[in-house]
Formats: C-alpha cells, structure tokens, sequence
C-alpha cells in the first residue's frame, strides 16, 4: 500500500504541476491580449496569428482543461500497474503521453479551424464569432451531440475507469502508449462539440474556458453520466435558440 500511495502522490503532484503550468501561461496570454486591447493605439489586428502560436495556445489549452478530468483514470492506471509491479511511474507516464497526444492532435484541427475562421471574417479580433447567429447554431450542434448515442457511448468509456483498463488492457510500454490513445480518442469523441463552445464568448476567455473544463469533469466523474448530458443539451439548446431568436 506505501508504494502504491507514493506512486499515485508522485503522478498526481507531476499532472497538477502540468496542469498548473498550462494555466499559467494561457493566463499569461490572456493578460497580454487584454493589454494590447486597452493600449491607446493597439488596437487588435484582424490579420490571423501565425498558425505555430495558434497551435501551440490551442495544445496548452487542452492540456489545462483536459488533464484534471483525466486523473481518476490515470491514477487507476498507476494502480494497477503497481500491482503488477511494472514500473508503474513509467508506464503511467506513457499512458498520459498517448492520451495527450490524441489531444494535441485535435489542438492542430482546431488551430487549423479558427485560422480559417479568421481568414473568412467570421470571428472578432477578440476570437468570438463575429455573428450571433453562428454563435447559436454551434450551441445547438453541441446539444445535439450531447444528446446523441455516439456522446453517450464515448463518455461511458471515459466515465468508468475500471471498465476502460479492463476491456482495453494492453501490457508493456508500447501497451501503456496504446491504451493512452485510445483513451484519448474517446476522450475526444466525447468533448470535442463543447471545445467549438470556445468560439462563442472568446477562445482566450478563461471564465468560459475554466467553465467548459469544469462541465467536462462533472459529466465524467458523476453517477449517471446520461442524466448529466441530457440536462447539458438541453441548456445549450435552450441558449443556442435564444441566441439565434435575439
């Protein structure tokens, strides 16, 4: 028991410093937009930022909001292979590096999507839509994915830890980097309509941002993971129609 508490202290302190990490530089970001926008004279450029910095604000961001909802799992992880006795800190620190890369990869679609987004006018230089309307109908695509049977069965894996290990349980290091992955890609396929969320109050808006991370975990640790989708879509729909009525 002494080493498997020293082994989950040790990944858990590691992940909390990681994640603190990330939300510190996203609000060192953030205090540099909102600077640049109370500067006499430095007034936003609508021109896009170069997609690296995109990218990379985009990787960090889903480290931030991704990591603390993915601990219960990683840190069941860190048990069992404890047990095993399989140099748990390793193989953990493969697991979250699989799990992070899926998630670095869906940083690059969505760099990619808000640079196009830029490109055609449709968001503010504050990273909103620009349009009111388009800021409903992705409230409303987010209600209904969250409503779907494909959110549903992706957030079942990510919301039961022992049932994941159990059924997609792969031994070894290659094993642990697999099992990451998969869990990232069911990870994904649950979040990511609530991530397009971000363009509707600000990409950079860490209230909003700190709120979807938190709606995340909630859906992911409570009992009844339907019952906490079904009441998300259906504020979001009922948002998405306010937003596109007004």
């Amino acid at each position: 028991m002494a080493a498997i508490f020293r082994d989950r202290a040790i990944v858990l302190a590691s992940l909390v410093a990681i994640a603190g990490l990330a939300w510190a530089y996203l609000f060192s970001l953030s205090l540099d937009m909102s600077g640049m926008e109370d500067m006499p004279g430095m007034a936003m450029s609508s021109a896009p930022a170069p997609f690296s910095l995109t990218a990379a604000m985009w990787a960090v961001m889903m480290v931030g909001m991704m990591l603390p909802s993915a601990l219960p799992m990683i840190l069941l992880f860190t048990t069992v292979q404890r047990r095993q006795g399989d140099k748990p800190v390793l193989m953990t620190s493969t697991f979250a590096a699989g799990y992070l890369l899926i998630w670095g990869g869906f940083g690059l679609v969505a760099a990619a999507l808000q640079t196009e987004l830029e490109k055609g006018t449709l968001l503010s230089p504050s990273l909103t839509f620009a349009s009111t309307r388009l800021a409903g109908l992705t409230f409303l695509l987010a209600a209904a994915y969250e409503l779907s049977p494909l959110k549903n069965r992706c957030l079942t894996q990510c919301s039961s830890p022992i049932g994941f290990i159990t059924s997609h349980w792969h031994p070894g290091v290659a094993g642990a980097f697999r099992m990451g992955l998969s869990h990232g890609t069911f990870c994904v396929g649950c979040c990511w309509a609530l991530m397009l969320l971000l363009f509707t109050a600000g990409v950079m808006n860490l209230l909003w941002v700190a709120a979807l991370a938190v709606i995340v975990l909630v859906q992911k640790i409570l009992p009844y993971p339907r019952m906490a989708t079904t009441m998300a879509g259906t504020a979001l729909a009922v948002v998405g129609l306010v937003l596109i009525v007004l």
